[in-house]
């Protein structure tokens, strides 16, 4: 993956006002333009635009567009200069949306974040001043940073899409979607993110180093001048894009294998599975299985199908569930990972074994 800091930021400042829930409504409003064909082929347009930029990191580009159609949000993980900034910036730009940048540190306070009232001296009252997150695509960079009280106040704004700031309740812009950073080898000065927060995230996509290859063309194109990305689509269109991900079908018996799976992190004696009992402190909340559910229509739209088969919700297992399991301290001690926790649901329930009847697989 290329580090471009030459890429210029889409920080605007006509983003769209927040609306007022339950109160007046600001004269200066986004405009929603629908696209009237809505087509995978347009998503196959953002992957080769953010390729202009982005070297490698497949996974990583599909599962942001995943999380994006599936209204999910990202948490990303990876050691520093993977470009993890560049990616979200790069997203960001294509989709044609707002963006923000908030850079956690442990002096931030939730005001910093949501907003704050201020004191205008003039008319003697109180008014309402939005805080950088009321954009389509929020950075929330080294989130970890930040102590609980912080990262707590993005609770309400991920789960319901709005921002309480003393007396008023604020919508922000659709689409909205944070993508937050975390860096796993440097621990000094880092506060864990609560199992509230952490369930919140649609997503946790762990992002590797670059192949030989891919770090001898990094190099090639740190060589050249930046390049400018062009905005394939406006947040409208988007809006219509998840619209269309709504309508792909999902066979009972799809949704009975994500609902074993994540069931299965819960009793695991009862789906013989002995050997987790003694590693799973708590197992993944009913959010889980929605999740996996939601992004398998989005993930089986970016493969242009109208249908979700069992092998999207066996590739989206690991995101979905990685970052919501409680490990014991026996696992700990163990040295055992999420990731072994899950090969072993899947070796135990793979997605061939499902009994999937659907005419669109005959064809």
């Amino acid at each position: 993956m290329t580090q471009d800091p030459g890429t210029r930021p889409i920080n605007t400042p006509n983003r769209p006002l927040p609306t007022v829930i339950g109160g007046a409504q600001p004269q200066r409003n986004a405009t929603t333009i629908l696209s009237p064909v809505i087509t995978p082929s347009q998503v196959d347009g953002m992957f080769a635009e953010m390729k202009r930029v982005i070297v490698g990191q497949n996974l990583l580009l599909e599962r942001l567009v995943v999380a994006l159609l599936a209204r999910g949000h990202v948490l990303i993980e990876g050691v520093p200069g993977l470009a993890k900034t560049l990616t979200v910036k790069s997203l960001a730009q294509v989709m044609g949306g707002t963006f923000g940048r908030v850079q956690f540190t442990p002096d931030l306070v939730p005001a910093d974040v949501t907003g704050t009232r201020i004191y205008n001296t003039r008319t003697s009252e109180f008014v309402t001043e939005p805080g950088p997150i009321f954009v389509n695509v929020l950075l929330a960079d080294e989130i970890n940073r930040a102590p609980a009280k912080v990262q707590s106040s993005l609770l309400e704004v991920m789960q319901e899409r709005q921002v309480t700031i003393g007396k008023q309740t604020l919508s922000v812009p659709n689409p909205f979607f944070v993508l937050a950073t975390q860096n796993p080898i440097d621990s000094d000065g880092t506060y864990p993110l609560p199992e509230a927060q952490l369930d919140r995230f649609l997503f946790k996509v762990l992002v590797s180093y670059p192949t030989y290859s891919e770090e001898l063309e990094i190099i090639d194109r740190s060589m050249t001048s930046a390049v400018q990305l062009n905005p394939l689509l406006v947040p409208g269109q988007m809006v219509a894009m998840q619209q269309t991900v709504d309508q792909v079908e999902v066979n009972q018996k799809v949704k009975e294998y994500a609902v074993g799976l994540i069931a299965a992190t819960r009793e695991p004696l009862r789906y013989q599975l002995p050997q987790l009992a003694p590693w799973i402190q708590y197992g993944a909340s009913p959010r889980a299985s929605v999740g996996l559910i939601v992004a398998a229509r989005a993930l089986a739209f970016v493969r242009k199908r109208h249908f979700v088969i069992p092998q999207d919700i066996a590739d989206l297992l690991p995101e979905v569930l990685r970052h919501r399991l409680v490990l014991s301290y026996d696992a700990i001690a163990d040295n055992v990972s999420p990731e072994q926790v899950i090969d072993a649901l899947l070796k135990q329930f793979p997605p061939e074994r499902v009994e999937f009847a659907d005419r669109s697989q005959q064809h």
